[in-house]
């Protein structure tokens, strides 16, 4: 059997560490997961794969943001923060409408579904998201002797595991699909997917 170098071994006990850090700062219910969830049922997971690349690509925004120091911008400039708060907020009102006045017919509801742009534009103006990765990069950045390539796998760690969670979330949702079959269940369940979500950004904001 062969062993692998002290230094390996620590870079696996760190790889480990972020992935499960960045699962449980990500992966935890909150808007965007919600967001995802409710997409997923109520659209279907093929439908709503836009949105979840959307979040993706946003998230990688805010991952480079992050890395060269936007996170510290925030902090700076307090109102910034705020602003981009109630923005990300509206954005996610928004999505949650969308998904609690889909009509039924499910032949219009293309026209109604979560797109990219929602999903890029809710992550990149979530400073939450901002702050959870200044946490992760000073806590949980990869050992490795150049900065360059700590921040760079770093980021691309975190970037699968959000990859992985985000899309449990849509499939979640998609496994709910069949209970809205019916108009009248279908209309409540997704006016309690879009109040949880409503609830999950106050929480945020709180």
């Amino acid at each position: 059997m062969q062993i692998l170098p002290i230094g390996d071994l620590l870079h696996l006990d760190a790889v480990i560490s972020l992935a499960i850090t960045t699962a449980l700062l990500l992966g935890s219910p909150g808007p965007a997961p919600l967001a995802l969830a409710a997409t997923g049922a109520t659209f279907g997971i093929r439908k709503g794969l836009p949105f979840l690349v959307g979040i993706l690509v946003g998230l990688a925004c805010v991952i480079l943001g992050t890395s060269l120091g936007l996170a510290t911008l925030f902090s700076t400039f307090p109102n910034l923060k705020v602003f981009c708060q109630i923005l990300g907020a509206c954005y996610i009102v928004f999505i949650a409408y969308k998904i609690a006045t889909a009509p039924v017919n499910q032949q219009h509801n293309l026209i109604q579904t979560p797109n990219f742009k929602d999903g890029f534009i809710l992550n990149l103006i979530n400073p939450k998201a901002y702050a959870a990765f200044l946490a992760i990069f000073s806590q949980y950045l990869l050992p490795y002797s150049e900065i360059t390539v700590s921040y760079l796998l770093t980021g691309i760690v975190c970037l699968v595991v959000a990859t992985v969670v985000d899309s449990i979330w849509l499939c979640f949702g998609g496994l709910l699909k069949p209970l809205f079959s019916k108009p009248r269940s279908a209309r409540i369940l997704r006016i309690l997917f879009a109040l949880s979500m409503l609830i999950a950004v106050a929480l945020s904001i709180y």
